[in-house]
């Protein structure tokens, strides 16, 4: 389950408790965010546990009208269970001048507008993820800002305002929570017509309209799928290619090398080959490392 509510929650802290003992109770795992402005959780447990969960959240009156976007899996998406205060449920680090998408957001647009209107000729997307997110699939035609964090979009906006000016901007996230905030935060920076693609990618993929037209490649998620089909009408293609030998791979991995943890596209014969390293760099490093705890112990 995907869900997020921008709502002021009072004690924030109690609040916590009570919603990880709801969920301990139900065997739930995944992670959830909590913060004054509301929250922001990825979850997975087996069905009947997950339909209290979301009954139990739709009668409290400080989560009711909550929307769900579910994903039938064979077994859990996450290994355990992480619920942690934040300042922000998405961090676009402005401070003192934050604000709430309850009071300022772009209209929202439905999978079916969405399709329509990003094909204006005056329209322009905006991908409002980080670069490891889009690089396993975007929509076609997209402007795709090279930011490695949520938070970097803003100086992005105003680097490139030239390409953004008298256009309609649209906006798309994994599940719509981050454009409730940046779609906000254009409006403010003086531009007028800012839409927002309701319910994000994942919704956009489930629409029978539009079956995921459009969108090509993978959607990146945050659990141990990592990425998801989006794109419906049998014309989906790879748009990410091994680091190693440049063949089409949407298989990420994460190189051996414990200080680099590179999340990188590698295929399954290039994994075996480069040991799991992203580069030699690290496939070094690792020896050196290696050498070094050996002469330690000597």
């Amino acid at each position: 389950m995907l869900y997020y509510l921008y709502r002021h929650l009072d004690d924030v802290a109690g609040y916590l408790e009570e919603h990880r003992r709801l969920c301990s109770q139900l065997g739930l795992r995944g992670r959830i965010l909590i913060a004054e402005e509301g929250l922001n959780g990825t979850v997975s447990g087996e069905t009947p546990m997950t339909e209290r969960y979301m009954e139990t959240l739709q009668r409290d009156t400080r989560t009711q009208g909550i929307e769900f976007k579910i994903d039938p899996a064979e077994a859990h998406a996450f290994p355990r269970l992480s619920i942690k205060l934040r300042e922000e449920v998405v961090t676009l680090g402005l401070g003192e001048d934050d604000f709430s998408p309850v009071t300022l957001t772009g209209e929202h647009l439905s999978p079916l507008e969405w399709q329509h209107l990003m094909n204006d000729e005056d329209a322009i997307m905006i991908d409002a993820r980080n670069q490891y997110e889009w690089e396993l699939g975007h929509f076609d035609g997209a402007l795709l800002p090279q930011v490695q964090h949520f938070r970097e979009l803003p100086e992005w906006v105003r680097r490139n305002r030239s390409l953004l000016e008298g256009k309609k901007i649209l906006t798309y996230c994994t599940g719509g929570i981050r454009c409730e905030k940046f779609s906000g935060f254009l409006l403010r920076e003086g531009f007028e017509e800012v839409y927002q693609l309701e319910g994000g990618i994942v919704s956009y993929g489930k629409d029978a309209l539009v079956q995921g037209e459009g969108f090509s490649g993978r959607c990146y998620v945050f659990d141990e799928r990592i990425g998801v089909d989006v794109n419906r009408t049998g014309k989906n293609r790879v748009i990410s290619s091994c680091h190693h030998c440049g063949a089409a791979c949407d298989r990420y991995v994460n190189c051996s090398w414990s200080r680099c943890n590179r999340q990188y596209f590698c295929c399954a014969g290039c994994e075996t080959d480069a040991l799991h390293y992203c580069s030699d760099v690290c496939a070094r490093a690792e020896v050196v490392s290696m050498a070094a705890l050996g002469n330690e112990g000597d």
